[in-house]
C-alpha cells in the first residue's frame, strides 16, 4: 500500500507555510514535497524538497507523480515581477493551469488551489480577470476532486514588508464585523484558517467542483 504523499506549490508563501506546518501534524499524509524554484533547507523529515523548474513540465511532473493531491498557493505581486504583467501571467496562471495538466498525466485526482476573491475572466480588473481565468481553465475539464478557495485580505505574519497589505490588515479588523450579508465575503481572513479549510478539504472523497469563500472556509 503507497504511503499518501501531498504536494504543494508556493510553499515558502503566507498560505504555503501555514500549509506545510499542517501537512506535517496530519497524521494521513506520509510525505510533503515543497516544489520550490531555489534550493531551501527541508523544516521538517516528512518534507521532500523538490528543486523544479517550472518552465519545463517534465520537471514538474516528475515532482507531482504518485501524489494524492496537489496544493496550490502560488502567487505573485506586482512588485515582484516589475510591473511585467507577462511574468505575472507566466506565474500565476501558467504554472497552476500546467500543473493541472500533469495530474491528470501523473494520475492524481485532487487539486486544491488558492485563487482570490472576486475573481472572474470578464472583471476590468488584471488581477481579478486573471485569477477568473485561472479558474475557467482547470473546471473546463476538471480533476474529479477540484477545490477552489476564493479568500479576499490574508492576515498572518508574511516574510516580506508589503506595507500597504499591513495597513489594510490593520484597517479590516476594524471593518470585518461591518462586512455583513453580500459583503461578507470581503471580510479579511488568518492565513491559518485558509490552510485548514484545505487540508480537511483535501481529505473529502466527495467528487466535483467546489468553491470556498469566508464563510465557508471559517465553517
Amino acid at each position: 500500500m503507497s504511503m499518501p504523499i501531498a504536494s504543494v506549490l508556493g510553499g515558502t508563501g503566507l498560505i504555503g507555510q501555514e500549509l506545510i506546518s499542517q501537512l506535517i501534524q496530519n497524521n494521513h499524509y506520509q510525505t510533503i514535497r515543497m516544489l520550490v524554484r531555489r534550493p531551501i533547507a527541508s523544516p521538517h523529515p516528512k518534507v521532500e524538497v523538490k528543486l523544479v523548474d517550472f518552465k519545463d513540465p517534465e520537471s514538474v511532473k516528475l515532482a507531482i507523480d504518485d501524489s494524492e493531491v496537489v496544493f496550490c498557493a502560488i502567487g505573485t505581486t506586482q512588485k515582484k515581477v516589475k510591473g511585467d504583467k507577462q511574468l505575472y501571467k507566466q506565474i500565476d496562471f501558467d504554472i497552476p493551469v500546467m500543473t493541472v495538466r500533469l495530474c491528470k498525466e501523473v494520475g492524481c485526482q485532487k487539486f486544491v488551489i488558492v485563487t482570490a476573491i472576486g475573481a472572474n475572466s470578464k472583471s476590468n480588473n488584471f488581477y481579478q480577470k486573471l485569477k477568473g481565468h485561472v479558474e475557467d481553465a482547470i473546471t473546463l475539464d476538471p480533476l474529479p476532486f477540484v477545490h477552489i478557495f476564493q479568500p479576499s485580505i490574508l492576515m498572518g505574519d508574511r516574510k516580506e514588508n508589503r506595507r500597504m497589505e499591513k495597513l489594510g490588515i490593520k484597517l479590516a479588523r476594524f471593518i470585518n464585523p461591518l462586512l455583513q450579508g453580500k459583503w461578507k465575503i470581503y471580510r479579511a481572513i488568518d492565513a491559518q484558517q485558509v490552510a485548514s479549510k484545505m487540508l480537511q478539504v483535501s481529505l473529502s472523497e466527495k467528487p466535483g467542483v467546489f468553491r470556498y469563500r469566508y464563510d465557508e472556509i471559517i465553517g
